[in-house]
């Protein structure tokens, strides 16, 4: 049966909603780093989130009967799980333990332009001009966010360098996972990998167990939401969303969280955000927009029912 014009954009408006659930909640992960990051170390902290988040997402595995995946997504998930799941999560708490926000979420923001380099190189992704310009104002805009909330002597070589080094672990692992997702579901590449992570971080369990004892319960609950929302529930929206698009435009989605971080400070912490910090997060809206935009042509082939491929393929050569 041939769908209609109408319902064939569909499964696009959803991966662009789950996109959209993924970034607030990765936004939200900011706040909450920086509450249960003063009661528990880098390693530590990844593992209590990883724990929730495998034990949430077993749970959710269980009520849809999903199995585990077959064995041509295991090389993506086990090395999405140990770069992104692991090494990112330590990498980046142990960062944000030695720079201001500002800093961390400026060289953080590389992640995205490594995922499009690889993505073109590894997996053929293709490097529209909208996606690079959209990048290019989405990065300007995280230096700027970036610059106004970095404040005087905050910074170390060492949290920069982690800060790298997570953003490269964090390209890594998208660009892992993608075809992982070509062989298994979103809630089993997120689910496995997860575990995975968990897994690498177990020599933390002892730091774990004794600071829990000493955390207060805001810092622990924190770290459980942490693991049951951001992880669990973002990265399968991230998977879902990722499976039906290129990993480039997905890296370039993430560009909105920046920008999401400064509403909710001001919003739920009452940090004013100032005038250059406004038109960073702007940018960086400005910029997913451009790179989530498609031309004139590209759109009207994904609106085209069943139309036969040559006269898709003569559509898409139209001058754009």
């Amino acid at each position: 049966m041939k769908l209609s014009s109408r319902s064939a954009p569909r499964p696009e408006v959803l991966a662009a909603g789950a996109a959209g659930v993924t970034v607030v909640l990765w936004a939200s992960a900011f706040v909450s780093i920086r509450s249960a990051g003063a009661a528990y170390s880098p390693g530590a902290l990844a593992l209590g989130r990883l724990l929730a988040g495998a034990l949430t997402l077993g749970v959710l595995c269980l009520l849809r009967r999903e199995g585990p995946p077959p064995r041509a997504a295991w090389r993506g998930i086990l090395i999405s799980g140990l770069l992104w799941f692991g090494f990112y999560m330590v990498a980046l708490n142990w960062g944000e333990q030695q720079v201001d926000a500002g800093t961390a979420a400026l060289v953080v923001n590389i992640g995205p332009i490594l995922i499009a380099l690889l993505g073109a190189r590894l997996l053929g992704d293709s490097m529209p001009p909208r996606l690079l310009a959209g990048m290019a104002v989405s990065f300007a805009g995280a230096v700027t966010v970036g610059l106004s909330m970095s404040g005087e002597g905050g910074s170390s070589v060492l949290g920069v360098v982690l800060c790298l080094l997570a953003a490269v672990a964090y390209a890594g692992g998208v660009v892992a996972q993608k075809p992982a997702l070509g062989a298994a579901s979103p809630l089993q590449v997120t689910t496995y990998g997860c575990l995975v992570g968990a897994v690498a971080c177990l020599p933390f369990a002892g730091q774990l167990v004794g600071e829990a004892a000493d955390a207060p319960l805001s810092a622990t609950l924190n770290m459980v939401y942490l693991g049951v929302f951001p992880t669990a529930l973002a990265f399968t929206t991230w998977a879902y969303a990722l499976a039906r698009t290129t990993a480039s435009r997905m890296g370039a989605t993430t560009y909105a969280v920046p920008a999401l971080v400064v509403l909710m400070s001001w919003l739920a912490l009452g940090e004013v955000p100032g005038a250059l910090t406004l038109v960073g997060g702007v940018l960086c809206l400005a910029g997913v927009a451009v790179s989530r935009s498609r031309s004139r042509a590209a759109a009207r082939v994904a609106t085209l029912p069943a139309a036969p491929e040559a006269a898709r393929e003569e559509t898409a050569r139209e001058p754009r």
